[in-house]
């Protein structure tokens, strides 16, 4: 069912209903209400993050993230903004990923107007002060060390590395030692004036909330965010002529290992025939991943399998941990499950069984409102629609197993494989003689 309003649009659905609103200032405003909860979530999306940087500045959306909760106009300093939050029971926090900058706060639906005062304070009025950027570099060089000696983590900033290079996709999304060091807060207010402006930013508020009252709330904190010409992003060109396996040496008993190849771009037409090909290979403990490489052959504790899309470019990969002396084994093995679902059909029952699962998946997480204003404001920034479950599971059950072959004929072919390593290797030659399918 559609309703037609002035100056927006809303459509129904069986699990939420939600309206779409342009503000004068070209704001875009989603309201999601929930039934049967006492919460609201108001989370605010700008299209930023690291592939807005230059090379100078890696990782600096990420600290930029950092900062908005060391003080605001409002809030000056860091506990401000952290009382006032603990005192209600809030759960907030913010993300920044390689094309988003999110902030979020969950309340209990009588302290909306709190929420969206903090989030709105913190994303138009952040003091940005020089004294705490210089002591939030030490907090982030401590991040990034966390990070670094977590390799069941670490390793996907090295796949990325390793399939787009030198650009911003393939760059870490939290910065090198020297870029953190170096920034400025001039670099901050000119990064913040490119990319914070109304028309690149989505707010979305799901849970309890009445549209009509909460959509003036919601003009009322945000409608001091300019707008302007915003900062592109960089292109992240994918050319791959053969395969290519990158070490990262780290004293470790096991490797973390992860192997794939170039995907599909968020808006491709076979997207989600490529996000089944990975339920069906390693999502769950009946997938065929695991059947082979933990129950059968107990060479893992854990593997799976996922794919990765960004508004351009995307990938698909298998991950492990394994004992060391088993890596090449695990990897023949890893291939030869990427051979099979390449040359043979999967059958309709198996098919069936990888789009029930992600169907629950999806339903499953849609239960709180903290996921429900995440999904809608990441598809429309993303996106720039949003899929509703009912449209996005017609799609799913379109796909028939001919779809799922097409996609593994595409893209599983041996010039194109990827490996990244983290372990107690130092040559990568050897492993670069095992990819291919």
């Amino acid at each position: 069912m559609i309703y037609l309003e002035f100056g927006a649009w809303r459509l129904e659905f069986h699990i939420f209903m939600y309206s779409k609103h342009l503000l004068k200032n070209g704001l875009r405003v989603i309201l999601m209400p929930m039934k049967g909860t006492e919460t609201v979530t108001v989370l605010a999306a700008t299209n930023a993050g690291s592939r807005f940087e230059m090379p100078q500045e890696a990782g600096l959306a990420h600290f930029l993230e950092h900062m908005a909760f060391k003080g605001t106009k409002k809030r000056p300093k860091a506990m401000d903004i952290a009382k006032t939050f603990d005192a209600v029971g809030a759960e907030y926090n913010a993300f920044t990923s390689k094309e988003l900058i999110s902030f979020y706060a969950k309340v209990a639906s009588e302290h909306l107007d709190l929420g969206l005062d903090i989030i709105s304070d913190m994303l138009l009025n952040a003091r940005l002060p020089a004294e705490e950027i210089q002591r939030e570099k030490g907090v982030i060089l401590e991040e990034m060390h966390l990070y670094q000696d977590t390799p069941m983590r670490y390793v996907d900033d090295i796949f990325e590395e390793l399939l787009f290079g030198q650009t911003s996709l393939g760059r870490m999304i939290i910065g090198t030692e020297n870029t953190i060091k170096s920034f400025s807060r001039e670099m901050f207010v000119n990064y913040q004036e490119g990319l914070y402006k109304a028309s690149n930013v989505v707010v979305c508020v799901a849970g309890k909330i009445n549209e009509a009252k909460d959509l003036k709330r919601i003009e009322k904190y945000f409608s001091g965010l300019a707008d302007g010409p915003v900062r592109s992003k960089t292109s992240s060109p994918a050319v791959q002529a053969h395969p290519r396996a990158r070490v990262h040496w780290k004293k470790t008993d096991q490797t973390h290992l992860m192997i794939g190849f170039h995907g599909y771009s968020i808006d491709h037409p076979r997207r989600f025939a490529a996000e089944l090909l990975t339920t069906i290979l390693g999502s769950g403990m009946s997938s065929r991943l695991f059947h082979s490489i933990r129950e059968r052959r107990g060479l893992a504790y854990y593997v799976r399998a996922g794919s990765q899309s960004y508004t351009d470019a995307g990938y698909i990969a298998a991950q492990a941990g394994v004992t060391n002396k088993k890596v090449p084994l695990a990897i023949k093995q890893i291939l030869a499950e990427f051979k099979k679902i390449k040359n043979e059909r999967v059958s309709i029952p198996e098919l069936r069984k990888a789009k029930d699962y992600i169907k629950g998946h999806i339903l499953l997480s849609l239960e709180s409102s903290d996921e429900v204003a995440s999904w809608g404001a990441m598809q429309e920034i993303l996106e720039k629609k949003i899929l509703t479950t009912d449209e996005l599971f017609r799609k799913i059950d379109r796909i028939g197993p001919a779809d799922i072959q097409k996609v593994a004929k595409e893209l599983f072919i041996s010039r194109k494989l990827n490996l990244a390593l983290i372990g107690p290797f130092k040559d990568a030659r050897p492993f670069e003689k095992l990819l291919k399918i």
